[in-house]
């Protein structure tokens, strides 16, 4: 580069600045320009090979927690009739060694009302106010209203209504929108409207309705349901939920209901007196299985990717700390015992379910260790991969994407080192600019002499030569 710069400075005034200049330039600053975007570009792909392993191992960890959370590996409870009575497992629970049998007697019901008859359910009806008190009721052997006793800690609300509501229509609209505890529909048949209103199941939701009428606009009597006054017609009561656990008779004020017995939901379908419905359990076997050959794909996707980032000749996390951590805590996880307590006799590792580290670093299973684990040990296989499992992915995690975490460090150190060369890059860019100016005026000083010695040169060989010529 210096030869072809003298050749050009031996040309006087023909000489092209600029490229003279941009060649000064880049012959001072362009290596390590060159020299930082080289680094940026490694930079770059250590950051993102490093948040694909980061995400790799929270997916890893959180589709694990997704799958016990859903309940598939647990244990499930089994109705032997699921048109009368359905059951659930609550997330969490643990309900291996359960029997039970329960008999539906009777369904939780609520208590509905319904109005007489009118031709038109936007017609005007009446005027005034409904208060409706929640509680429980008594009857006579016809159904009609005896007692009623005002729900503890239940607060009678008043409907008002007034011009622009006093229709059917209008009426159901106030009384929802007032939040009774009841609900208001219109039905509407060949016979024409009527105004059904229904509480909610359970003995002390019964309800009652006192109107007091607008003397002006007459109509809301016809509404009235107290055991002074039925103008309205009962179509059901409102009672609790009555089953037989084991023999023993227990209400409850919904058919749905989760605290009779521990981790199952119970659905009550229809009543069936005189019926018992066996309660068991399945294991989840099959699931069981599934999950672990699916962990050890999953395992293998992100050892690989980490074998990749980390390989001694082209791995860009080559020198990482934070990847060969991971590796290292990933390939101890198969001999980590995550079955705490566990009896004798019962598994404890992954490598005791069948779960084998093959020579390259990757995982399979052996399928006949793994049944016969599932077979003789199958509550244990359940608690390490529900409990055990789930503990050690969250563990390592947080020991490497938590504050501290290798993989995190890892991460800062990247973000600090985009930052200085970000810094040194506006540097060299200063620096590059300043030189840029500095040697233009120079050159464009020296340009101006040299094209003034060239003018002098001309004048003198125009004189030199008008002499000659005389002579």
């Amino acid at each position: 580069m210096s030869d072809s710069i003298a050749v050009t400075l031996g040309i006087g005034s023909g000489i092209d600045t600029k490229a003279l200049v941009a060649s000064l330039v880049d012959a001072q600053f362009g290596a390590k320009t060159k020299a930082l975007e080289a680094r940026k570009d490694t930079l770059a792909a250590q950051i993102s090979a490093l948040s694909q392993l980061r995400s790799g191992l929270t997916g890893f960890s959180s589709a694990l927690t997704s799958l016990t959370s859903s309940g598939t590996l647990s244990t499930q409870p089994v109705s032997s009739d699921s048109s009368v009575l359905n059951v659930a497992l609550l997330p969490g629970a643990n309900i291996s060694g359960l029997s039970a049998s329960l008999e539906v007697k009777k369904l939780a019901n609520a208590q509905v009302v319904t109005s007489g008859s009118v031709a038109d359910a936007t017609a005007a009806f009446g005027k005034g106010t409904l208060t409706i008190t929640l509680g429980a009721a008594t009857y006579d052997a016809s159904d009609v209203p005896t007692g009623f006793t005002p729900k503890s800690g239940a607060t009678p609300v008043t409907v008002t209504i007034g011009d622009g509501q006093n229709s059917l229509a209008g009426i159901a609209s106030a009384i929802n929108a007032a939040k009774a505890g009841v609900t208001a529909t219109v039905i509407t048949d060949s016979t024409g409207s009527r105004l059904s209103i229904k509480g909610q199941t359970g003995a002390d939701q019964a309800f009652t309705i006192d109107v007091a009428e607008d003397a002006s606009a007459p109509g809301l009597s016809a509404l009235a349901y107290n055991t002074g006054a039925q103008a309205m017609t009962l179509t059901r009561k409102s009672n609790d939920a009555l089953v037989a656990l084991d023999g023993v008779d227990v209400l409850r004020s919904t058919n749905s209901f989760s605290d009779l017995i521990a981790g199952v939901k119970l659905d009550l379908v229809k009543e069936a007196p005189g019926q018992v419905i066996a309660i068991n359990t399945s294991p989840p076997t099959a699931a069981l299985s599934q999950a672990v050959n699916d962990i050890v794909e999953t395992y293998n996707q992100l050892i690989n990717i980490a074998k990749q980032d980390t390989n001694a000749t082209s791995g860009v996390l080559k020198s990482d700390t934070g990847a060969k951590d991971l590796m290292r805590q990933l390939r101890e996880l198969t001999g980590q015992d995550i079955n705490s307590g566990a009896a004798d006799g019962e598994p404890k590792t992954l490598a005791e379910l069948g779960v084998k580290t093959n020579r390259d670093g990757t995982l399979s299973v052996d399928a006949a260790t793994l049944q016969r684990a599932l077979s003789e040990s199958g509550p244990a296989v359940e608690r390490m991969l529900n409990v055990g499992l789930g503990s050690a992915l969250r563990q390592i995690s947080l020991s490497l994407t938590g504050p501290g975490g290798a993989l995190t460090s890892s991460q800062s150190g990247y973000s600090r080192q985009q930052e200085d060369i970000a810094d040194q890059e506006l540097k060299l860019q200063t620096d590059s600019e300043n030189l840029t100016q500095r040697l233009t005026l120079q050159y464009a000083s020296m340009d101006a002499r040299v094209s003034a010695y060239k003018a002098t040169q001309s004048f003198l060989e125009q004189q030199i030569a008008s002499w000659t010529k005389s002579a």
